[in-house]
């Protein structure tokens, strides 16, 4: 069995305290963008959950970028903050239909972010993975749910995702719950426990251990260490996207740096 492509990355690439530490010091500020790319696989887009991006951002980010580069972008606040989802379409339109076809290929999955207080309630989650369609303007869209409320842990919840090949969020964070399931065609965590401590953010024996979670994952299984709720999925090769994230950010490019190494030998 073939394995899926895994990518592997941070969240934005502007962070002051990346210079000097990750960017050289005399690296002028509109190359951060290509020189990230140029040792990373993925980039995750937080702005954009906070206020739209211009059509014209998204093709110049596009352009800075080398050709098998992805970018993962967070849907809008307006339609994960909500008391009830399923009444979020409007956002989610705006949001799709505001320049995001731009990335064209670079375009990987979309990240909907929900409030950390919102329990888990079936009837409008499936209302609302209704409101995400598989594709627009000719692009095959990606969706995942980042659930953070400890109601999610229900395998009512990975049911509705399976059913609409949307995937949840693999948190490795103390604060919130795992939910390890593989739910749809590709694989999406988000690694937050780096230590600046620790010069690659991850421990040597937990770099390993993750590493070997991603390939377990993109050739199609789902590493047996790791908690999951619902039947085991199908086994089929998998597209994997690994974020470090939060914890220790100034750690968070040399740990995935590291990643990209360990996989690549």
């Amino acid at each position: 069995m073939t394995s899926g492509t895994i990518r592997v990355g941070i969240g934005g690439w502007t962070f002051e305290p990346w210079r000097g530490v990750f960017y050289p010091d005399d690296l002028v500020q509109k190359r951060e963008l290509s020189y990230a790319a140029e040792r990373l696989t993925a980039i995750e887009i937080n702005g954009t959950f906070y206020g739209a991006q211009k059509p014209e951002s998204f093709r110049k980010w596009a352009s800075e970028t080398p050709d098998d580069f992805v970018f993962s972008l967070k849907g809008p606040r307006f339609a994960t903050n909500r008391r009830v989802l399923g009444e979020g379409k409007q956002s989610v339109d705006r949001f799709l239909d505001g320049g995001v076809a731009e990335l064209g290929p670079k375009l990987g999955p979309i990240l909907w972010q929900l409030s950390a207080t919102k329990r888990f309630d079936a009837d409008d989650i499936a209302a609302f993975l209704e409101l995400l369609p598989p594709e627009r303007h000719g692009l095959k869209l990606r969706h995942v749910i980042e659930a953070r409320h400890p109601s999610f842990a229900d395998p009512a919840f990975v049911t509705l995702l399976r059913q609409a090949n949307v995937a949840q969020v693999i948190l490795d964070d103390p604060e919130d719950p795992m939910i390890a399931d593989a739910t749809a065609d590709f694989v999406y965590l988000r690694l937050k426990r780096a230590e600046e401590s620790v010069e690659t953010g991850y421990s040597n024996g937990d770099l390993d251990a993750w590493a070997g979670r991603l390939k377990t994952y993109a050739e199609g299984g789902v590493p047996k260490d790791l908690p999951t709720l619902g039947e085991a999925a199908p086994k089929k090769p998998r597209d994997v996207f690994a974020f470090f994230i939060s914890g220790a950010k100034v750690r968070n490019p040399a740990a995935a740096m590291a990643m990209i190494g360990r996989l690549a030998g």
